[in-house]
């Protein structure tokens, strides 16, 4: 999905200011997930699945967005903001994070069974920003390169600044964490219409005109396939949503042939060329990319702490 170039009226470049860092190291685990489409494509779509399994924030992302009527859009802007959250330099992380908090900031109502909800419920941003990283990684761990313990620590400690930015206060550090805090609300997940309408439109041409309906059900079913089955089985997705052996095949060779193709118009391409090195750093070796870091013009920089 080709990124925009704007966002709430900001332009988006990440190729300056040069030399000033993103809140993610060049060297970290996040800048290798956030590369791959297919792993975003599907863990996106399984965290809008954790998400919308909360009453409180499925009718406010329903009632409050353009969701139903421009998925694609909306789509895009949450993908532009996690990028920005990776790849970005601090100063446009900073400014486009305050202007979604602002947004939300006006997000309140009730369910449809009269539960008041804000969106800036700090039980709700813990939860978002915790499916925000369990989809992306579990996605990337399990249908583009499996991942280390130690690696899968790292991605969740790593998001740890941004997470804050967005009034995070309880970020998870690990899929136990994650476990931990999906086991106090999974009592509140419940099956509803709106969860299979919202995956209807994932497979229609409303979401991506250009690609096959073989391929966007295939990522549908993928993004099912890394629920915890407590959240599939409370949201009575049944084996409609299975993904055959097929259809695993298929995404796991887009993830790797997505893992390979390298872009150098991408965000982690112009966030390299900030910091002195070669567009094509992601797609390097992990010893190459350690060598050319040390190396940078910016190392220095690239040593300090993300402040928040």
């Amino acid at each position: 999905m080709q990124q925009p170039k704007s966002y709430l009226g900001w332009k988006i470049d990440y190729s300056k200011p040069v030399g000033e860092p993103a809140f993610s190291h060049p060297l970290s685990v996040s800048w290798q997930v956030h590369k791959n489409p297919i792993a975003l494509g599907i863990g996106g779509v399984a965290a809008v699945l954790l998400e919308f399994a909360d009453a409180r924030i499925r009718s406010g992302v329903w009632d409050h967005s353009t969701f139903k009527t421009d998925p694609i859009g909306r789509s895009q802007r949450t993908g532009v903001a996690a990028m920005v959250g990776v790849y970005g330099p601090q100063s446009a992380a900073r400014r486009i994070i305050q202007g979604v908090t602002n947004m939300h900031a006006k997000v309140n109502g009730k369910t449809p069974s009269g539960e008041d909800y804000r969106a800036l419920d700090v039980e709700l941003l813990d939860w978002v920003s915790a499916t925000a990283g369990y989809g992306f990684l579990t996605a990337y761990h399990r249908f583009v390169r499996p991942l280390s313990k130690e690696e899968q620590n790292s991605f969740y400690v790593g998001g740890d600044s941004v997470a804050r930015l967005y009034g995070v206060e309880n970020p998870i550090h690990s899929l136990e964490d994650f476990e931990a805090m999906m086991e106090k609300l999974v009592p509140r997940f419940e099956p509803h219409p709106i969860n299979t309408e919202f995956l209807d439109i994932m497979k229609s041409d409303r979401a991506a005109p250009n690609i096959p309906k073989m391929a966007k059900s295939a990522v549908v079913n993928a993004a099912v396939s890394i629920l915890p089955p407590k959240v599939r089985e409370a949201l009575d997705l049944g084996k409609e949503y299975d993904l055959t052996w097929k259809g695993e095949m298929f995404i796991k060779t887009l993830g790797w042939m997505a893992e390979r193709k390298v872009d150098l118009n991408s965000p982690a391409a112009q966030a390299s060329e900030r910091l002195g090195l070669p567009r094509d750093f992601v797609w390097k070796s992990a010893e190459e990319r350690e060598r050319l870091v040390a190396g940078s013009t910016f190392n220095e920089e690239l040593k300090q702490p993300a402040a928040v």
